[in-house]
């Protein structure tokens, strides 16, 4: 009999929609501009935000870009699925610096179908299809970040 990994306790129930769309969304700027992951998140039901350095303000084209790349991997109706590896296996794939002090020596990968793998504790969709159509709703850009806010519908 396979045992669960003992992971660190997690105290925020997300939406899973809107969480598995800031993993698409996350991916999606990382390809089309070479940024990190959003260096802030705010992810909830109604609406979300998640903050970018850049060192320029995408343009308007940018931002259509943007929008239609993330809706064009939700329409791939790809699975998401989850793996368990050590910290070890992971600290040549993945950024480390985030997780909590003290974490656990097991991680949890969260993979967008071919599309996406990241670290992350957090509850999703099964399948992209279950996610909605991304809109954004407003952006700026201030002092190298840009921040962009979101809602599916």
């Amino acid at each position: 009999m396979e045992q669960q990994p003992q992971l660190n306790e997690h105290n925020k129930q997300e939406y899973p929609p809107m969480h598995t769309c800031e993993h698409i969304v996350n991916r999606t700027m990382v390809n089309l501009f070479g940024c990190g992951r959003a260096v802030s998140a705010h992810i909830e039901r109604k609406k979300s935000k998640l903050d970018f350095a850049l060192p320029q303000a995408p343009t308007d084209e940018e931002i259509e870009q943007i929008e239609a790349k993330v809706n064009e991997v939700i329409a791939r109706h790809l699975d998401v699925t989850v793996k368990f590896i050590s910290q070890q296996e992971a600290a040549g794939q993945f950024d480390l610096k985030r997780l909590p002090e003290g974490a656990s020596d097991t991680v949890r990968v969260v993979s967008v179908g071919d599309y996406d793998d990241c670290l992350c504790i957090g509850t999703h969709v099964a399948n992209t299809s279950e996610v909605g159509t991304f809109k954004i709703i407003s952006h700026d850009y201030k002092d190298g970040i840009f921040r962009m806010r979101f809602k599916l519908i």
